[in-house]
């Protein structure tokens, strides 16, 4: 199994480019299923959630090629609307096929993702939103069976904000009779990006990036290419790591107008932040102040971004108080910066962060994707080497990371 070498010490100078986000990449290669046009994608990350998803639509009879970072999908037959268990355990976004098969084909048979590392994420507003549109949907040794002549618009309000739950009903929805209202949707940049990539195939949207969404349906989509966003967590993992290494970096081919809660703690901590048109450039001081976050959905503070921070703040200058809304037992990689040395204190969904003036090199573990990058920028500030296990939580999420950070000047390599 491999593994990371970080040896620290290194101050990060230079200029990368980020690559297209997973989270917005994965439902709308999903979106493919709702048209027998093709459907080319361009801007998609090499990473393994998209090798797995479009093995996934593979097994279905889609039609896949890789050239480069575009995809070419072609569904216009399917075979099998079945995403087994064995797929969908290793990628709970692997769900995203629910709606669309339901739609397009009047059925589905979809694994029920089970647990995951960081909390129970239940899929329970997917069904309750697919049976208000009038679907049958019961779950049958471990499976969701979806059934419908064809879907009906409807009224739909989520008990609470869900990405995913929202990516689905509103894939759903474009095929349905009728108009389709989502409310208390989810107002991340990756819906709204899918929803771009579902009006470029022929939906009829309204309301993407707000908690309502207004989605008339249509008798057929056609085929359509599309461009990934930038991905904004990559983004923000880059600044902080030039942020924990006093560094000077110039990120290109990304954006800041999904980061505004990130950058503003940034510079919070002391960073000079110049934004471009696609581009962000930032110098970080000698060492940073401790900042305190919460995370909330969109546009608050991002979740994914918590431990990033955490590392942060286990080398800053003061104490930083976290308080993490969205997941249960999304402070696992504690553990592993406090065998760095550093001095983090967890009571229930709050950690307490007291910067060190070092953190030193050790062997740790990665334990979900997040966590895994906080473990890199720790270890990039640590005296001598920090060996991390587990990176293929990073595989799933980061491109070319140790390659891209090598080209900033970090020591880093993959070992076996």
């Amino acid at each position: 199994m491999d593994k990371l070498l970080i040896t620290g010490g290194r101050r990060l100078e230079g200029e990368i480019a980020i690559s297209g986000a997973k989270n917005a990449a994965l439902p709308i290669l999903c979106a493919a299923l709702l048209t027998s046009e093709p459907v080319t994608i361009t801007n998609v990350p090499n990473l393994n959630d998209v090798r797995t998803l479009l093995q996934l639509l593979g097994t279905m009879g889609v039609k896949t090629r890789h050239d480069g970072d575009t995809v070419h999908l072609d569904a216009s037959t399917i075979t099998d609307p079945t995403a087994s268990y064995e797929l969908v355990k290793t990628m709970r976004a692997s769900v995203l096929v629910l709606g669309p098969l339901t739609a397009r084909l009047g059925e589905a048979k979809v694994s029920l993702p089970g647990g995951c590392g960081i909390g129970a994420r239940p899929v329970d507003q997917h069904i309750k939103g697919l049976q208000a549109m009038g679907a049958e949907v019961h779950v049958e040794h471990g499976y969701m069976l979806a059934s419908a002549k064809r879907l009906k618009g409807a009224r739909i309000l989520t008990d609470m904000v869900t990405v995913t739950g929202t990516e689905n009903l509103l894939m759903a929805a474009c095929l349905a009779e009728g108009e389709t209202i989502i409310e208390n949707a989810a107002r991340e940049p990756e819906v709204v990006d899918l929803a771009n990539c579902l009006i470029a195939m022929g939906a009829q949207i309204s309301g993407a990036g707000t908690d309502i969404i207004r989605v008339r349906g249509v008798e057929r989509l056609h085929g359509a290419t599309h461009a990934v966003m930038p991905d904004r967590i990559e983004t923000g993992t880059y600044l902080c790591a030039a942020a924990v290494t006093a560094g000077d970096v110039r990120l290109t081919k990304t954006s800041s107008a999904y980061l505004d809660a990130v950058v503003d703690k940034l510079m919070d901590a002391g960073c000079d932040i110049a934004i471009e048109r696609e581009a962000i450039h930032i110098k970080a001081p000698q060492r940073l102040n401790a900042v305190s976050i919460r995370t909330a959905p969109y546009p608050a503070f991002p979740t994914d971004m918590q431990a990033q921070f955490m590392a942060i703040n286990a080398v800053a200058n003061g104490t930083g108080v976290i308080r993490e809304t969205i997941f249960e037992n999304r402070f696992m990689h504690a553990v592993e910066l406090q065998r760095l040395g550093a001095d983090i204190r967890i009571d229930g969904n709050t950690a307490v962060v007291t910067g060190r003036d070092k953190l030193q090199g050790a062997s740790v573990m990665a334990t979900d994707l997040r966590a895994s990058a906080s473990l890199v920028i720790a270890g990039l500030v640590a005296e001598g080497d920090t060996l991390i296990d587990r990176i293929y939580h990073l595989d799933r999420g980061y491109e070319k990371l140790e390659a891209k950070l090598s080209a900033l000047g970090a020591q880093i390599q993959r070992v076996r």
